[in-house]
């Protein structure tokens, strides 16, 4: 499989010679297919505006947002790409029509930019590329989208991506978003300001439009049939020495049919497994009595992901323990959910969390100060059993606009149009002496993605239960017992 350097072939010591009069042949004899029909993307109009905003953020400045390179994963195979967020965001592209190695170019005029989106077009039969190009050859990944078509779906003007030299041959102060593509960041110089542009395209997918929160919608009904087909799934998990692969395997599916991909690597951690707060080895055994913590989310054909966890009795049934420190968390997760209206604090969603936890810890005896003294930052011992914060943004990624400003972020106030997570554990470590044995190895999150709206709050995941015995009627229904 040949890759190219320019128009020239660079093969590999199994690649078959091409012969001249193979050559010759491949050159002729093609008609023109027939085109689906083109029309505007729902996502063109929003994407647009955002353009528009932050072409008004950096008035005379040019700006370079890479869609990404192909990473390798071993030898001459790469990892599925996925373009940076950035860049799906501005150019409102979904999964199948975005080309790697593209660039988004803002290039300054006397009334804002021209913003030019350069590609590898549709392949041109005159060249070798098409069928000998293992990254961007027709023959080996499938056919792009003409320039012309690019334009009339994403309403963004297209050129060929080889063109893209002479316009950053013209000196003009740039601001390249770096990290992306090394080829990039080496041919154009780093300029002071380049981190205000990354941090302006965090910033800038803060508030959620209409498109994007109907995504999110999609994305979370998703991941709900998900975890369906995961509970469905607990009795062949059951009988399996790795029931946990059977668990993510399961779930993946459904990623993969209903939307693009995951949106993160599954967490299917059973037993002691779910104190591991980012389990993804996924290759222990699935008991009954234990509990399953299933941290999951399906990443829509759009890139907008779901992020929700629950923690469910294996065999249907919780414990006496297991329920007592289950219902501290959702406790501390309700209080987080009515925290969350216009104009609270961010903090105040942890904040409202840790507190009941904190609660919770100290009836159950473990804490050596009270509550109220432990819930001070300069103490916090509680946090012991919960390291993390309960909460972040979510949208195109996971654990969403991670490059804003702390006040606009951390210490910021909740708007409308904010969507994020309202997540509280509690984590008893197997061998933690200060809890009683009944205790130890239980690991509970619960996890469900907000939307900030005008009187309040809309949880978006609510369909799926939360409450113990709900979780217990809904395993019990979907498995037919």
């Amino acid at each position: 499989m040949a890759t190219f350097d320019g128009d020239k072939p660079v093969t590999t010591s199994y690649d078959l010679p091409v012969s001249e009069p193979l050559r010759a042949l491949m050159r002729r004899g093609w008609g023109e297919r027939e085109s689906e029909v083109i029309t505007a993307h729902e996502s063109a109009p929003w994407s647009s505006e955002r353009r528009a905003a932050l072409s008004a953020r950096f008035p005379g400045k040019r700006l370079v947002i890479p869609a990404g390179q192909f990473k390798v994963r071993n030898n001459d195979c790469d990892y599925t790409f996925r373009a940076n967020s950035a860049f799906i965001h501005l150019t409102g592209m979904v999964a199948g029509d975005i080309v790697p190695e593209s660039i988004l170019l803002f290039d300054p005029t006397p009334t804002g930019h021209e913003i030019i989106l350069f590609v590898h077009p549709k392949n041109d039969r005159s060249l070798e590329s098409f069928y000998r190009d293992r990254r961007h050859g027709e023959f080996w990944v499938g056919r792009y989208l003409a320039l012309t078509e690019i334009k009339k779906k994403y309403q963004i003007n297209a050129r060929n991506i080889r063109e893209l030299d002479e316009f950053l041959l013209a000196k003009k102060e740039t601001l390249v978003h770096r990290g992306e593509d090394t080829q990039l960041d080496s041919a154009i110089a780093a300029h002071e300001k380049d981190g205000e542009l990354t941090i302006a395209l965090s910033e800038l997918r803060l508030i959620k439009d209409e498109y994007e929160v109907g995504e999110m919608r999609k994305a979370v009904d998703a991941t709900i049939r998900g975890f369906a087909d995961v509970v469905k799934s607990l009795p062949e998990a059951m009988n399996h020495p790795r029931g946990e692969r059977v668990i993510d395997g399961t779930f993946y599916k459904r990623a993969r049919t209903d939307g693009n991909e995951l949106g993160y690597n599954t967490i299917a951690a059973a037993g002691s497994h779910a104190c591991v707060l980012h389990w993804i080895r996924n290759d222990g055994a699935a008991l009954a009595g234990d509990l399953l913590l299933l941290d999951a989310g399906v990443e829509v054909e759009s890139h907008y992901t779901a992020d929700i966890t629950r923690t469910l009795p294996i065999n249907g049934k919780f414990t006496a323990a297991q329920r007592e420190i289950y219902e501290i968390v959702l406790a501390a997760q309700e209080a987080g959910i009515r925290a969350v209206k216009p104009g609270a604090k961010y903090r105040d969603i942890n904040n409202a969390c840790m507190k009941v936890l904190a609660e919770g810890l100290e009836r159950l005896g473990v804490l050596t100060v009270s509550a109220t003294e432990s819930i001070d930052p300069n103490v916090g011992i509680h946090r012991r059993w919960s390291v993390h914060a309960s909460g972040h943004m979510l949208g195109i990624d996971v654990h969403d606009c991670a490059k804003a400003r702390g006040e606009q972020y951390l210490d910021g106030e909740l708007a409308v149009g904010h969507v994020l997570t309202v997540e509280p554990g509690l984590y008893i470590q197997p061998d933690d002496l200060l809890f009683p044995k009944e205790y130890r190895g239980i690991g509970i999150r619960i996890e469900d993605d907000v939307l900030v709206t005008e009187d309040g709050v809309e949880v978006l995941s609510r369909e799926l239960p939360r409450d113990p015995d709900s979780i217990e009627s809904w395993m019990k229904s979907l498995q037919n017992r």
